[in-house]
């Protein structure tokens, strides 16, 4: 529990952000619906990403964090990326749609988590990888199988509510764009729900985490 106490600090300040939310209302604005069919592309676009950087991470190991390529994928916004897919996308497929916008998303957000892990691991020289590749493949499952719950905690909230360029370019009512619209029109309230929907995923993943150690 004292562990995560700062944690809980921080959720706490946000709530009462929220509903302290200074300003009013611009003409009587009412709070946009939910868009309740961007759950399921947020859903996919996290489990890919949560997949697919902890297995790129492990094939490349401690040394993929410095090399040169990762590092150029990594530097552009999210802005290009979006005008990218808008550009490149078949015109006879139609709009690009959440498909678009999670190739968008995963080609923005992945090379930054996978240097992240990377960076994460420990050395391997001398060992394990005088052991053989088969010690070094498990010091590196192990690793990340600690790490894993502990980086997708912290990082959920952002994927999750840092997708609003991409929804903007490919014009798409996203999660991003609700919390924006929501703290333009002062919905406290609905703030408030976003917060302590976070904070329950991150207490959801704390608390295993610490069950696993």
């Amino acid at each position: 529990m004292r562990r995560g106490l700062p944690g809980w600090l921080v959720w706490v300040l946000g709530l009462a952000l929220a509903l302290g939310l200074p300003g009013a209302t611009w003409k009587g604005a009412a709070p946009p619906a939910f868009p309740w069919q961007s759950l399921l592309p947020a859903a996919g676009a996290v489990a890919a990403l949560a997949a697919a950087a902890p297995l790129l991470a492990w094939l490349g190991g401690p040394d993929l964090a410095r090399r040169r390529p990762l590092a150029l994928l990594e530097a552009p916004p999210d802005l290009l990326w979006a005008a990218l897919i808008l550009a490149l996308w078949p015109a006879a497929w139609g709009p690009p749609g959440f498909q678009g916008w999670l190739l968008a998303f995963l080609a923005a957000a992945l090379p930054g988590e996978v240097r992240w892990l990377a960076q994460a691991l420990p050395p391997e020289r001398p060992f394990p990888e005088a052991w053989g590749k088969a010690a070094v493949r498990r010091a590196r499952r192990l690793v990340l199988f600690r790490l894993w719950r502990r980086w997708l905690a912290a990082r959920l909230p952002v994927w999750l509510t840092a997708t609003l360029v991409l929804e903007r370019v490919l014009g798409l009512p996203g999660l991003g764009t609700d919390w924006l619209t929501r703290v333009a029109v002062r919905d406290r309230l609905g703030l408030a729900g976003w917060v302590l929907v976070l904070a329950g995923l991150w207490a959801l993943s704390h608390a295993r985490t610490e069950d696993a150690a």
